[in-house]
């Protein structure tokens, strides 16, 4: 815990304490850019290895046999665990479209437990709703599954995968996923089994297909099917090639948004608040890594780092007088108000409020040619309520005031950002993105309002004992062992299990038809999957360790080799 002094506008001496934000370990690795040849020539080259597997997928689509649709979902799953999906979303999409028609729930007729947990999982993550009970030919009467199923390897792990699709209800998935996790934990510790199979199991044991970021099981998936005999050479060198290049694009973007951020100089102006740029970049990476959302990438880190500056400041370092000035302010923000702040507001929040501006004001430029600016105005509307309830846990930690559970998530879901942040991820697409989009995720329906549970959930988790060593409101941990007299372990175990129903949430929120276009909720499942990443265990945001830096040099410093 430190002290710091800040002149206030009215030049009384503010003294605060202020938490030590451990400097940014990556120091100016990022600053600087430069774009390789081999990069640039291998553009073509992509373009046609597409072209060839364009005409595969299209090849095995026009056979009207049930064992060649079952190859088309297998050429789906490596294609969409290469990372290389985005360039085939029309193909794929047409080619589910007519296996879903064609076989509905019945599968593609083919009784095995691998085919068809496989099939399952391909349709059920693209919000195609076939059902769990092809699966009921695999348990007893008593309602388990079969002890026959242990020496199918191969056949637990994919029935495992499957089962992460549950939604609420789906008995049959939740004894299949209970008993794979039982007896694939018994093969992972026995020495007399195969160390790859030993391996690959403790793997998706950690983290299932559906909480995995795509970017990270490309790059984790690609060495792994190289090893296979049966691999597709050409499927291997354009997951390689389209790798790279994306990861170039990415370096590149960073470098960018690393030199706005140096030029900020906050480590002189606001020292209190946390340099968290390169975590935060990956952050967003994981809510979109494709080429075509490159800008809105860009304006993703810069006003959501501005999340970060705002939560530091109203948690850590503005007294509550301050903050209510503030939150003033932003309430009647406009383009022109900048100029003509309350002389109230302290200089260094002057500060964050112009480049708050700035931020937005640079994106409406650009959304306005496009008649876009309504994009804008919803995200700041949202802002002013984010700012609210940021005030409303100042007040509680200002009065030393223990909300109920109910009011405590009520608030924090607010202010956990998740929400806002996906309204974001929504500015400058296309067609699909109307003001009823904007006015969907607003009103927290099932979808957002898990996604944001998720996050609170496994942060509060991850980073409660860290907060009430310093003066801070009661995490949801505190105030449901306040409630119910329940020990720590009881209250994380209880959320652990509210995190999983979330997650069947979304996936129910995911089958077709759904409330807004399919490609749209996309956002919030990969926001669900970043907290997978950074908030299993530890802090990995605040205190990334050496998984969480392994996971940025992977995907923003080593390239693959060709």
């Amino acid at each position: 815990m430190s002290t710091f002094k800040l002149s206030s506008a009215s030049k009384i001496d503010v003294t605060r304490n202020t938490v030590n934000s451990y400097p940014s370990i990556w120091g100016d690795q990022f600053l600087t850019y430069d774009e390789k040849k081999d990069i640039v020539m291998g553009n073509q080259l992509v373009e046609d290895l597409k072209r060839e597997v364009s005409e595969e997928l299209l090849v095995i689509r026009a056979t009207d046999e049930s064992i060649q649709h079952m190859k088309l979902i297998e050429l789906i799953d490596v294609v969409q665990r290469l990372g290389i999906a985005y360039h085939f979303e029309n193909k794929i999409e047409e080619a589910l479209q007519y296996i879903y028609v064609t076989y509905r729930d019945h599968g593609v007729g083919i009784n095995h437990l691998q085919s068809i947990s496989l099939w399952f999982r391909i349709l059920r993550q693209q919000g195609f709703n076939v059902s769990s009970e092809i699966f009921k030919s695999y348990l007893n009467e008593d309602g388990h599954s079969k002890e026959s199923l242990c020496s199918d390897i191969q056949g637990m792990l994919a029935l495992y995968e499957a089962a992460y699709m549950r939604v609420e209800g789906e008995v049959v998935l939740n004894s299949a996923l209970e008993f794979t996790k039982i007896h694939l934990g018994i093969i992972s510790n026995d020495p007399h089994c195969d160390s790859s199979i030993r391996t690959q199991i403790k793997q998706v044991l950690n983290q299932p297909l559906r909480k995995r970021l795509p970017r990270l099981e490309a790059v984790h998936f690609i060495p792994f099917y190289e090893q296979q005999a049966s691999h597709n050479e050409v499927l291997l060198t354009l997951a390689k090639l389209d790798f790279n290049m994306l990861q170039s694009m990415h370096r590149n973007e960073l470098s960018k948004v690393c030199k706005w951020w140096k030029d900020l100089d906050f480590q002189k102006k606001l020292p209190y608040v946390r340099d968290r740029l390169i975590e935060g970049y990956f952050w967003i990476l994981g809510i979109y890594f494709e080429p075509q959302y490159s800008s809105l990438r860009i304006f993703l880190i810069k006003s959501c780092m501005w999340l970060v500056v705002i939560d530091d400041t109203y948690d850590n370092y503005g007294t509550y007088e301050e903050l209510e000035i503030f939150t003033q302010a932003v309430e009647r923000w406009s383009i022109c108000y900048s100029d003509t702040l309350p002389d109230t507001l302290p200089e260094y929040m002057k500060i964050i409020f112009q480049e708050l501006v700035n931020i937005y004001q640079e994106m409406d430029d650009r959304l306005a040619k496009e008649g876009k600016s309504y994009h804008i105005q919803h995200i700041k509307e949202m802002f002013k309520e984010y700012t609210r309830c940021l005030l409303v846990e100042a007040k509680w930690l200002k009065v030393g005031y223990t909300p109920s559970l109910k009011e405590y998530m009520t608030n924090s879901l607010v202010t956990v950002g998740y929400a806002i942040m996906i309204a974001k991820s929504y500015v400058g697409r296309d067609t699909m993105v109307t003001n009823d989009t904007f006015k969907w995720v607003a009103s927290y329906p099932p979808l957002v309002k898990a996604t944001c549970l998720i996050l609170r959930l496994m942060d509060d988790i991850s980073t409660h004992k860290e907060e009430q060593e310093r003066p801070h409101i009661p995490s949801s941990i505190e105030c449901y062992q306040k409630e119910t007299g329940a020990s720590e372990h009881e209250a994380c175990e209880y959320f652990l299990n509210q995190v999983e129903d979330a997650w069947k949430i979304i996936n129910q929120e995911s089958l077709r038809p759904t409330s807004i276009p399919f490609h749209l909720i996309m956002p919030a499942i990969n926001l669900a999957r970043v907290c997978d990443v950074l908030y299993k265990g530890n802090d990995g945001y605040k205190h990334a360790g050496e998984e969480v830096i392994s996971y940025i040099k992977t995907l923003l410093v080593h390239p693959l080799a060709l």
